[in-house]
């Protein structure tokens, strides 16, 4: 597992507005941080439900490798997950540009701009 890749994670049980299913994650997470083996992952989940209307606060994903459908991360719901939760992957692999998208819309959601 690296920064960058997306993977499939089993988000439910899900609370509220979370959001569940088991869907495709990018991983967010320092790659420091995994290799140090810390047993869980900050990710930002993808949604199907791609609306130009999101941008830029959802980054879009066209599909590529084994990530069969265009999505958008969805980087107002980031999530801490145990490993186990995690499954296939990884499905693709963001390029730089996008990396910096989602790092900028992340930063925006924070507030870290």
């Amino acid at each position: 597992m690296r920064r960058g890749e997306i993977w499939v994670a089993n988000l439910n049980p899900n609370r509220g507005n979370e959001v569940g299913k088991i869907r495709p994650v990018l991983i967010l997470q320092a790659d420091f941080l995994i290799e140090q083996g810390e047993p869980t992952l900050v990710v930002l989940p993808l949604t199907t439900q791609v609306r130009k209307s999101k941008e830029p606060l959802h980054v879009t994903i066209p599909a590529r490798g084994r990530l069969r459908e265009t999505c958008q991360v969805m980087c107002e719901q980031p999530r801490t997950l145990d490993r186990t939760r995690l499954g296939e992957g990884p499905l693709t692999t963001l390029s730089p540009d996008e990396m910096r998208a989602v790092e900028a819309s992340f930063k925006a959601v924070t507030g870290l701009l």
